[in-house]
Order: C-alpha cells, then sequence, then structure tokens
C-alpha cells in the first residue's frame, strides 16, 4: 500500500466503493478517501488537502469526471477528513459539499479550525495546507437522521459526537456498510486491530462509547474506516470499547502517579515509541506524534469531568 493505490471495497459483497491511500503523514494505509461510484457519485472524506490530486487520479481511475462528481462528503472537520473540501469542491464544480451541521462554520471559515489544529500538532502541521473556504452557497448541512439521496446509494446521517461534537458517521444501505470516520477507531490492515483516537479537545469517553453503541445497534455488515479500508465488524466494536476504557483509566493513573502533565505525555509517547505494532506499521515519528496528541486529548478530558 502507498500513495495512490487505489483499493475496491469488497467485503460482505459491497458494490461501486472504493477508497484511495493518501499516504497521511507519509504513513501508508492510515489515511483515505472513499469513492461511492453511485448514481450521483460521492466521496466520503477528502483528505489532508495535500494530495488533492490523488483523489482526482482516483476518480478518474473509477471513471468519474471532476465535472460529474456531485457529492463530498466529510464526517468531520478535523483536517485529516475534511481539509481538501474546499479545494476539491473547486475542481469538481458541481460537487456540493454535505456535512453535518455542527461543522459547518469551520469549513466555510477554516481559520479557527487551521488554527486549532496547528496548535493540537505542532510540527506535524507541515503534512497540511491552510484549507480553501467552501462557499456557502455550495454547503448542505445536515442534521442527525437525515438522507443524501444518491440515487441507487444513500447516506443515512447518524452524529457521533464522541470524538468531535461535529462528527457523524454515514450508513448506506444499499452496501450495509457505515462510514465510520473516527467513531470506531483507527484500524490497521496490518494487525488488523483498532487503536485509540482521542485528540483534543472534544474527546470524550462516554461519548465515544454511546457511539460505538449506536453503530452497534445499527448493527451493519461491514465498516468504511477513515483509517483505513473496509473491514467486517468481527467483534471489532467491542475491541474498540475497551480499548478506549482502558487507554484514558491507563493515562488517568500515570497521571496520579506522576503529577505532572507533560511528563505524562511525554511516558507514552516514549513508551510507544519504543515498540509494539503500531510502530512497526507506522514508524517511529508518526506513532509518537499520535500518542502526545492523544495523550493530550485524554487529559484534557480528565479535566473538563472533574469541572
Amino acid at each position: 500500500m502507498a500513495l495512490g493505490d487505489l483499493f475496491e471495497a469488497t467485503t460482505a459483497d459491497s458494490t461501486d466503493l472504493y477508497y484511495v491511500d493518501i499516504d497521511a503523514y507519509d504513513t501508508e494505509a492510515y489515511g483515505c478517501v472513499y469513492i461511492l461510484d453511485a448514481e450521483r457519485p460521492a466521496i466520503v472524506d477528502t483528505g489532508l488537502g495535500t494530495h488533492d490530486d490523488v483523489v482526482l487520479e482516483a476518480l478518474a481511475e473509477v471513471g468519474i469526471a471532476p465535472e460529474d462528481l456531485e457529492v463530498i462528503a466529510p464526517t468531520h472537520v478535523h483536517l485529516d477528513h475534511a481539509g481538501g473540501a474546499g479545494s476539491l469542491a473547486e475542481a469538481c464544480p458541481n460537487a456540493d459539499v454535505y456535512l453535518y451541521e455542527a461543522g459547518a462554520d469551520f469549513l466555510t471559515d477554516p481559520g479557527p479550525i487551521w488554527e486549532g489544529t496547528k496548535k493540537a500538532l505542532g510540527d506535524r502541521i507541515t503534512h497540511y495546507e491552510k484549507p480553501t473556504p467552501v462557499p456557502e452557497d455550495r454547503l448542505v448541512e445536515l442534521e442527525d437522521g437525515e438522507t443524501v439521496d444518491l440515487g441507487d446509494h444513500a447516506l443515512e446521517v447518524h452524529a457521533a459526537p464522541g470524538h468531535a461534537f461535529h462528527q457523524a458517521v454515514f450508513y448506506d444501505p444499499a452496501n450495509d456498510g457505515v462510514f465510520t470516520g473516527d467513531a470506531a477507531g483507527i484500524y490497521t490492515p496490518a494487525l488488523d486491530s483498532v487503536r485509540h483516537t482521542s485528540p483534543p479537545s472534544d474527546f470524550d469517553l462516554e461519548g465515544c462509547l454511546e457511539d460505538v453503541q449506536m453503530l452497534q445497534d445499527i448493527d451493519p455488515d461491514v465498516l468504511y474506516f477513515g483509517h483505513f479500508g473496509d473491514h467486517a465488524p468481527d467483534g471489532l466494536l467491542d475491541e474498540y470499547a475497551e480499548t478506549l476504557r482502558s487507554w484514558v483509566e491507563a493515562v488517568e493513573e500515570k497521571r496520579a502517579e506522576l503529577g505532572d502533565d507533560d511528563a505524562v505525555v511525554d511516558h507514552f509517547a516514549e513508551e510507544a515509541a519504543a515498540g509494539g505494532d503500531a510502530l512497526d506499521a507506522w514508524g517511529e515519528t508518526h506513532v509518537r506524534a499520535e500518542e502526545e496528541m492523544n495523550v493530550r486529548g485524554v487529559l484534557n478530558a480528565l479535566d473538563s469531568r472533574e469541572e
């Protein structure tokens, strides 16, 4: 797997669905953009905005011209999922951007999300480009429970605010599959397991567990992970719920032991970079930065819990 590799999603007899590796953070099989070759063609998530050319080339390989794309649907406005929304809308003049309403302002005026992302990511911001605003007349705000009609497919909107208040997942009944955004964790094909994702500033453990239960209630045949690819549920949702509980408990215990948040961040970053499956799959730079961000998200959530 590498930048620009295009895959067909076939789990549970999925049809008309493809995803392209956008090599997020220079890491293979970490971030992807989905292409749904429906009567009204759509993409789900957009990547960071740095590899729009890769997305457009993948659309061409599927047989969709830029002017034929009709729907751009980020699951949430974190810029690894929505960074390319505005620039891809420019390149695809007949496509509107469909987004759960809670995040709409961040795409028409991306300045605040850009500044917040720089603060959260530090040096990793070099993997991004400042996002292009989405024109207000090209943005369709979606409510929880609404459906985007794609003809022979659909995107049913389910709010999933545990990871971020502006997140929703999309269920496609024709494929009996859910585009999970980050609501089901980070699935790494090389590990065949899910890892925690708990970025600041909106991560909420109980909310995330409610989102997992919502996905279980939908009971789809297949999960389409934003990170990364299609996979049957096969117990992954239960696994993710337990992973989140254990992760938050570990950070909370280490904070009580060390009494210094920077020391807690350093502890888990060093631990992740010292070895383990994620290190083998992602490399030291990426795994260290991910863990630093995830620890800070949990610490922020623990502070909010105490207020």
